[in-house]
């Protein structure tokens, strides 16, 4: 078989496993598109639940063609390849959706000749090389798109490799003179002089492919790998050095995922329908409802916290005194505060400059003092007088924030004053702090009458 007849085959197989890959990627398909929520087609697995729940470990072999040239072109010793066998065996694992290791060993044959080489023997010394070879490679293969990425099991993969490793050959080199120089046995020379048994050299293969899903566990793999040796002494010449040499393999093989059958394999599953499937995935949709229920109760429990069925400002929880009438001045238990007679109630009509009561720690005037401060300032303003205004606080805290705190409410009078039209220079501020007290201390009763504000007439 001539080169070119062997061209045309190849690509006619190659043309025709590519219209059985994508017949049996529309059966699929169809599988998919008519499956019910039990179908096989269905994962199980979650999608961010670890390497564990997939088969990451693949065995495959390959056989195929070999040329001493590549498709990216490049200088070589011989114008004219010959086609020869090349086989092979791979081991691969799947580190990720789209990325995997591959350790491949190689052999074979690499042939040319310059039989048809144009003009005379000057340039071309050799009319023809064989070389058998043996390699050992670890590369990266990136599957890097896939016609099927939304069906829910991806069914063809392009993908690419590149790596590295060592070849190990023996070229026999035919001259046109009749000469016939065999490397085998006498390696390291570049005549063949040598005394090794192989020529040994690192080598960068750099591939592309497309892989076929013929079942969860088989696949059939097409692809091309270009080699390049880091030597110019593959063919068993050096005419065009310092170039180096370079050779090629097309090949088919099939491909066999290891693993537990209740796994799928990592390499063929779709990530975006695993998400989806996790979605829906009917464990999850159980803690997600009873995660509702946690927060239910959470809720419920905070209402529990802020409800105060008497409206006296403390929760039902801490209301020692539950049904306080509406209004009562109540303490932090929720209990009634009760004052001294002398100070139950305002009289019906206020009376200016009477002392204005705060609440504890606090200078923000009550609205029960308006009536009080109303009277107080339209007395200011039709008699013209002056008033000094001092400010005092319970026995509470420190003493110095109770003089800071006893200077805030006597400010807070002097403003309700001026806004209400009576003039500033009109109205002084003194704080006295826990000074002064005219109750007693010691009783809450006591303490309420002292957080003050008394008016002093000028």
């Amino acid at each position: 078989m001539n080169y070119s007849t062997l061209k045309k085959t190849v690509a006619l197989s190659f043309a025709s496993l590519m219209v059985v890959g994508i017949v049996n990627a529309q059966t699929d398909s169809t599988k998919t598109a008519t499956a019910t929520t039990t179908s096989t087609e269905t994962t199980t697995p979650k999608v961010f639940g670890g390497l564990g729940q997939y088969k990451k470990f693949s065995i495959g072999v390959n056989v195929g063609a070999t040329a001493p040239s590549v498709a990216t072109g490049g200088s070589n010793d011989f114008t004219h390849n010959k086609i020869q066998l090349g086989y092979g065996i791979s081991f691969r694992e799947q580190l990720a959706h789209s990325f995997g290791l591959q350790l491949d060993f190689h052999g074979g044959k690499v042939e040319g000749d310059n039989t048809k080489a144009p003009g005379t023997s000057g340039a071309y010394t050799a009319s023809s090389f064989q070389t058998k070879f043996w390699s050992g490679t670890l590369s990266g293969v990136v599957n890097v798109a896939t016609i099927d990425f939304l069906r829910r099991k991806n069914s063809v993969n392009f993908f690419v490799t590149a790596g590295g490793g060592l070849a190990m050959y023996t070229p026999k080199v035919t001259y046109k003179n009749g000469t016939v120089v065999d490397w085998d046995g006498h390696a390291g020379n570049a005549d063949g002089t040598g005394t090794s048994k192989f020529v040994k050299e690192l080598i960068i293969p750099v591939g592309a492919g497309v892989k076929f899903r013929l079942s969860d566990v088989v696949a059939l793999n097409l692809g091309y790998t270009e080699t390049f040796v880091d030597g110019d002494n593959f063919d068993g010449l050096n005419r065009a050095y310092p170039t180096k040499d370079k050779y090629s393999y097309g090949y088919a093989g099939l491909e066999f995922t290891l693993g537990s059958k209740s796994k799928p394999s990592l390499e063929w599953v779709n990530p975006v329908a695993l998400m989806y499937d996790e979605l829906y995935d009917a464990a999850l949709r159980q803690e997600v409802e009873a995660l509702k229920g946690r927060v239910t109760n959470v809720e419920n429990a905070v209402n529990d916290l802020k409800k105060d069925s008497d409206g006296d400002g403390v929760a039902d929880q801490f209301d020692k005194c539950p049904g306080t009438a509406a209004g009562s001045v109540v303490d932090g238990s929720g209990c009634v505060i009760v004052f001294p007679k002398d100070t139950v109630a305002p009289a019906p009509t206020a009376t200016a400059y009477s002392n204005i009561q705060f609440e504890f720690d606090s200078s923000v005037l009550r609205t029960s003092s308006y009536p009080v401060l109303d009277a107080t300032s339209a007395d200011l303003r039709s008699s013209g007088k002056s008033v000094e205004v001092d400010g005092y606080a319970s026995s509470e805290g420190t003493a110095a924030h109770n003089l800071s705190l006893s200077k805030d409410r006597a400010n807070s009078v002097k403003t309700y004053l001026v806004n209400s039209g009576v003039d500033a220079k009109k109205v002084k501020v003194k704080g006295y702090g826990e000074t002064n007290p005219i109750a007693d201390n010691s009783t809450e009763e006591g303490r309420v009458l002292n957080r003050r504000v008394q008016f002093k007439q000028k």
